[in-house]
């Protein structure tokens, strides 16, 4: 949920940056303005991994068992998945301009059937069929199951494997969609 809403989010910090007048300076800076958007996503990952190790150091006395080598491909993959999503956030925030209502309406249209679709919050395992069959269709499910073998040391799970596929394809989409919406912002 940290990435989700997190990441999903840090479009509206580029927003209060067109709407001062800081980000059209940055734009005049002799840097590509790919190298932007990708320091941009990649600045999300300290905050992913903090917390995620915050939240784990929270849980641990509670009787959570700390799987180290599944808890850092855990940490990776959240961290290529926040870089995916966060590209794409920063997409909307450069599409949207200074219509803050425009990007939160679209953001949060598009978050919570995300989160609701992933068997995050509740088990989809009694959900209808149709949810059970958009949710194949949905990368946050499949980051969600990976985390879960992950972190419960089951490194080898196929999930894991689909997880880390949905996490790459969204990266390489946000990314791209990014990146390009960054060379055409003026």
């Amino acid at each position: 949920m940290i990435v989700l809403f997190g990441t999903g989010a840090t479009g509206s910090n580029l927003q209060y940056e067109m709407m001062t007048g800081s980000h059209e300076r940055t734009l005049v800076a002799p840097l590509a303005r790919s190298s932007l958007l990708v320091g941009r996503a990649l600045k999300e990952v300290a905050p992913i991994v903090v917390q995620a190790i915050i939240i784990v150091l929270i849980a641990w006395p509670f009787g959570f068992t700390i799987n180290v080598p599944g808890l850092l491909v855990g940490l990776a993959l959240l961290a290529v998945f926040g870089v995916g999503l966060g590209s794409l956030s920063y997409s909307l925030a450069l599409a949207t301009k200074t219509r803050e209502w425009l990007f939160w309406g679209v953001q949060q249209t598009l978050i919570f059937p995300l989160l609701i679709l992933s068997g995050m919050l509740l088990p989809l395992d009694a959900a209808p069929g149709w949810m059970r069959a958009i949710s194949t269709v949905n990368p946050v499910n499949w980051v969600v199951q990976a985390e879960r073998a992950l972190l419960a040391g089951d490194l080898a799970d196929v999930t894991v494997l689909w997880g880390w596929l949905a996490a790459l394809v969204l990266a390489a989409v946000g990314l791209t969609v990014g990146i390009r919406s960054m060379r055409r912002a003026a």
